[in-house]
């Protein structure tokens, strides 16, 4: 924990690509609001790490040791290509910093669980990007879950209708692979697994998948469906495709309950579409007239995902999506995948 007296938090980060852009948005709000100071940036492309630098206004590294060994940092971002995240993560904690990493921890469950015991091994704290978890949209909604008004939650339904077109990964070479990406259900979709088990709260007891490579010319899928269940007999169903055309169509999930239904949707998490439930509370005129909608399926979510890591570090909040949270989607995403591998249901004990 941060010394409460400390004013400004002194953060690094690692890989400044194309995902760093929505990450510095977020983290200039905290920086003029005078809580975060990004002092370095490192990626192993000169021109990149400069460009990051005087943007943000901190030095440039190409070589993460020598950054972490001249700055005094409290906490450091990884954001770079998912199968480097371990690497990177344990190379931070190694220097007993606390660690932010963008989702996935790693493209496996069992590199995932390495890395976070080895975090806990040296008394480092990982959080885990997930700032869909923070859009107003997906707020109303749990809000609506922890107050019961579901009554029995019967189906939970997601769609990831997007595109990629094939520049997408031929312009990226980790793009689409194994190793270093994963596939459409671990990168691109695993925002939606994390809320879906999230909403629910309840062990999974069995996932039935099936995958396909449909079009792009890629080693992961660009396609497929996956059936959940639950503990308490909740089924769910997840959708995914990089094949929309012309342009992302839809990011949604829908709630069936005893009492209650809700769906949200938009491209991304950001329009509430249906909300009925059989009691009214006040807030259901608002969102009601209002036609709820969030600015995009990014904002305001990194920003809050940084203030809740910030409280985190000052002692004010516990971490909404810690190491071991960022865990939970990840058996949901290695079970899909297992599933799809031995053309059968992976069961759970419970």
């Amino acid at each position: 924990m941060i010394n409460k007296d400390k004013k400004i938090v002194n953060l690094g980060f690692i890989g400044c690509g194309k995902i760093s852009e929505k990450h510095f948005s977020a983290i200039s709000e905290h920086v003029k609001a005078g809580r975060v100071s990004i002092k370095s940036v490192c990626d192993i492309d000169y021109e990149r790490s400069n460009a990051a630098a005087k943007l943000m206004d901190s030095k440039a590294y190409t070589d993460i040791d020598e950054m972490l060994k001249n700055e005094q940092l409290d906490i450091v971002t990884v954001a770079t290509p998912n199968g480097l995240h371990p690497d990177h993560i344990k190379k931070v904690a190694s220097y007993k910093i606390d660690v932010i990493t963008d989702k996935p921890i790693a493209t496996s469950l069992g590199q995932s669980n390495d890395v976070v015991n080895y975090c806990k091994n040296y008394g480092v704290r990982l959080f885990v990007v997930h700032q869909l978890r923070f859009n107003d949209c997906v707020w109303f909604l749990k809000k609506a879950i922890d107050q019961g008004r579901f009554g029995k939650i019967y189906m939970i339904t997601s769609n990831v209708f997007w595109t990629r077109p094939q520049n997408y990964y031929d312009q990226t070479p980790w793009h689409g692979t194994k190793n270093m990406d994963g596939g459409a259900f671990l990168t691109q979709a695993s925002h939606y697994v994390d809320l879906m088990q999230w909403f629910v709260q309840e062990k999974p007891t069995m996932v039935f998948a099936n995958l396909k490579t449909l079009a792009r010319k890629i080693e992961t899928e660009d396609t497929g469906s996956a059936i959940f269940e639950w503990n308490k007999n909740i089924i769910g169903n997840l959708n995914v495709t990089m094949l929309t055309y012309p342009k992302n169509y839809e990011g949604s999930i829908t709630i069936l309950g005893e009492k209650g239904t809700v769906r949200i949707g938009g491209s991304g998490m950001n329009l509430i579409e249906h909300w009925q439930f059989a009691d009214m509370q006040p807030y259901d005129e608002e969102i009601i007239n209002n036609s709820y909608q969030s600015l995009s399926s990014y904002s305001p979510g990194h920003s809050r995902y940084y203030e809740n890591v910030l409280q985190t570090l000052y002692g004010e909040a516990q971490a909404l999506v810690s190491g071991d949270e960022g865990i939970k989607s990840l058996k949901l995403l290695q079970a899909i995948y297992d599933s799809n591998d031995l053309r059968k249901p992976i069961f759970f004990d419970c």
